[in-house]
């Protein structure tokens, strides 16, 4: 009797040894946007291809829109490990102390996706994301978002049109000084809480790719839109390296094989779908969309011109030169 009930209690826990093997690791992706923009669908790529390639050994939890984390929230629970895996823009890392990657704010530095794609999908890109381990994460990619247009409820067709007007900006020095430098009042805000700041009054205007512009219906309380293409907003997709060091080597493997897909598949969706949300805002009617001339472009070109010179003992002239090296960039062109 009492072998039948060692048997019966060896059986039991053998059967919960194989139920806690086939408990998924679970992995949290939070970000800030909504769940139809680029970096939003790129997620939700990377959670189908993340399980299917494990084959169910994962599970992929993505939380949009701010719903787990907001933007001041988010790094911190990463390096707590209380979310996995985020996607923040690029600004986010000065904050955190690695100011290299406030470089990629530096206004008309990258002349369209191809100048843009030598660093991120480069050497210079991958130095850039070593030099977040030393913090606890683990940089795996870039993500593109697109190029910002400027916009508010009165027009922007030279730099001038910007004096004394509140700005919302990410939080970035580099920001900050691309906005003094046409004496605008640069104002740091949580992406979520934009919105309702545009609709009361509280900032004027914002600069945004078209894709976040249209999805969190900036266009509804923006009167007027140009297409400056100004600065470039793009995402690193990071984990906890604690977490990510300590997954079996398998499962690493089919994870940074579902990463390098869904990171094609962000870059090549991210043009198509900012270019659809600029046709929805322009079909709205509800928002002006000025396209500058050249003299116009060229204008505010030289406007932000300064900003490059000043930040280099922030950033380091030694990586602004380096990009400017890699993608031809002349900053006397400015």
């Amino acid at each position: 009797m009492k072998i039948r009930s060692l048997l019966v209690g060896l059986v039991a826990v053998g059967l919960s040894s194989v139920a806690l093997a086939a408990e998924p690791i679970v992995i949290k992706f939070s970000h800030v946007v909504a769940q139809d923009t680029p970096k939003g669908k790129a997620a939700e790529k990377f959670k189908a291809l993340a399980e299917e390639y494990t084959k169910g050994a994962v599970k992929v939890e993505v939380y949009a829109n701010s719903t787990l984390y907001k933007d001041k929230e988010e790094m911190e629970a990463l390096q707590l490990g209380a979310v996995q895996l985020l996607a923040p823009s690029l600004a986010k890392f000065g904050p955190l102390g690695v100011r290299e990657f406030e470089v990629f704010d530096l206004p008309y530095i990258f002349d369209g996706y191809e100048a843009l794609n030598k660093i991120t999908q480069g050497a210079v890109g991958q130095q850039l994301l070593a030099k977040l381990e030393p913090k606890g994460i683990r940089g795996l990619a870039f993500w593109d978002n697109g190029f910002k247009s400027f916009s508010a409820n009165s027009p922007i067709k030279k730099p001038e049109d910007l004096r004394g007007k509140k700005m919302r900006i990410q939080s970035s020095k580099v920001l900050e000084e691309q906005m003094r430098e046409v004496k605008s009042l640069p104002q740091v805000m949580a992406f979520s809480e934009v919105y309702q700041a545009l609709q009361t009054g509280v900032v004027d205007g914002t600069e945004n790719p078209h894709s976040n512009l249209y999805t969190q219906k900036m266009h509804e309380v923006q009167k007027h839109m140009t297409l400056t293409d100004h600065g470039y907003l793009g995402y690193a997709v990071i984990t906890n390296k604690k977490f990510w060091d300590g997954l079996p080597a398998e499962i690493r493997t089919q994870l940074d094989k579902a990463m390098v897909e869904s990171t094609v598949y962000a870059n090549q969706i991210a043009k198509e779908e900012n270019d659809k949300s600029l046709e929805a805002v322009r079909a709205s009617g509800k928002t002006e969309i000025h396209t500058p001339t050249a003299e116009e472009k060229a204008a505010f070109k030289k406007a932000f011109a300064p900003v490059h010179k000043k930040m280099e003992s922030r950033i380091g002239a030694e990586l602004i030169q380096s990009i400017y090296k890699e993608t031809g960039f002349d900053p006397a062109k400015l």
